[in-house]
């Protein structure tokens, strides 16, 4: 790869940002390369388990293991391909399970990553790239299984309108062994895909981390916010800042995203394009970061939000994917970061990589 994956060999390895990437690169190519055929094997146990009616059991223990299951939850249930399935899937914490499991089901932990009976153990010590290579793995998990369902008679309906998600299968094949050959494949194709995605963003976002990692450290309290997916993405560099792994002093930050009274409340009576301005008008104060995550860069209640911050003088950072959308073209972040794709799960993979990096830029730049 190009740009800062060059950096290997190159004077610049003890550039901090270029290293950051490169750890992550080199990790996930040997992850996946590891892994992919035992991936493609637990995509079609866990298609036959959901066709026999059992769910996704994501525990959470730690903060960020907590996003994670929020994460694996939303993923299955509000499914952001057109034409694929809502999966059961539900975030608990760990006292919940025994109560609440049923045969069928898998349970998916963190920290380590284990899916049933299957442990991953991605290879690096860095905290943040064991996470975000461990989601790598539940997006994919999440776009392949429905590969065997085509297979084993959960649906006749083919790949549709989410063909892309699944480049080597445009027909049926009756041997199994063969089509887990192949989502095997597709399995490196994405892990290449989010590689490339992640050196996209941080190569062309480096100016804007600094100036956000900037912010944050001489900035009052960060309020992060965001819809869905995003949200868990929030609740996660909450937890970052809040308690990071490698044992960084605490920052004060909120996620905008948890109340769920707050939510229902504002959404209920008003509308969901207030949810973050409402609070950002009760919490923010002068000095303070406001942290959008979208991945369109268009979310009406992500721009309000913006909008309101910078009325009351608080300063704006802003992750986005596609083309960054109205959040990028005008310019509505002091600080924007930008994930040159469409495809959302890749999207909030490099996303991640953008926000872990800005919490260590916090910590580590001069």
């Amino acid at each position: 790869m190009a740009g800062l994956a060059a950096s290997r060999g190159d004077p610049r390895a003890g550039d901090r940002v270029a290293a950051l990437v490169e750890r992550r690169l080199a990790a996930g190519e040997a992850f996946f390369a590891a892994e992919a055929t035992r991936i493609a094997e637990l995509c079609r146990e866990l298609a036959g388990r959901f066709l026999r009616g059992g769910r996704l059991l994501a525990v959470g223990g730690s903060p960020q293991a907590w996003s994670d299951a929020r994460h694996v939850a939303v993923e299955f249930v509000h499914p952001v391909i057109v034409g694929k399935r809502a999966l059961p899937a539900l975030a608990l914490a760990p006292g919940e399970v025994e109560a609440l499991a049923e045969a069928d089901d898998t349970v998916i932990s963190f920290e380590p990553l284990r899916v049933g009976a299957w442990l991953f153990e991605p290879p690096s010590d860095d905290p943040f790239v064991q996470q975000e290579l461990a989601e790598t793995l539940y997006h994919v998990v999440w776009e392949l299984v429905h590969v065997f369902f085509e297979h084993l008679g959960g649906s006749a309906a083919g790949a549709g309108d989410s063909a892309f998600l699944y480049p080597f299968l445009q027909g049926r094949a009756s041997d199994l062994g063969a089509v887990e050959a192949d989502v095997a494949r597709s399995v490196l194709m994405k892990a290449d895909e989010v590689a490339a995605l992640r050196e996209q963003t941080i190569r062309d976002g480096r100016e804007e981390l600094e100036g956000a990692a900037a912010a944050v450290r001489e900035g009052g309290t960060v309020l992060a916010f965001g819809n869905g997916g995003s949200a868990t993405d929030a609740m996660d560099l909450v937890a970052d800042l809040r308690a990071a792994p490698q044992g960084w002093s605490a920052r004060r930050a909120l996620d905008l995203s948890a109340d769920a009274a707050i939510l229902t409340a504002l959404a209920n009576d008003i509308g969901a394009e207030v949810l973050f301005a409402r609070q950002i008008i009760a919490y923010g104060r002068p000095g303070d970061v406001a942290v959008a995550l979208s991945t369109s860069g268009n979310s009406v209640n992500v721009i309000e939000a913006l909008a309101e911050a910078r009325r009351r003088g608080l300063r704006t950072v802003a992750f986005v994917g596609y083309d960054g959308g109205r959040v990028a073209s005008e310019r509505l972040a002091d600080h924007v970061v930008v994930t040159r794709s469409q495809h959302i799960p890749r999207i909030q993979e490099a996303q991640a990589t953008a926000y872990h990096t800005l919490r260590e830029l916090v910590e580590t730049q001069a």
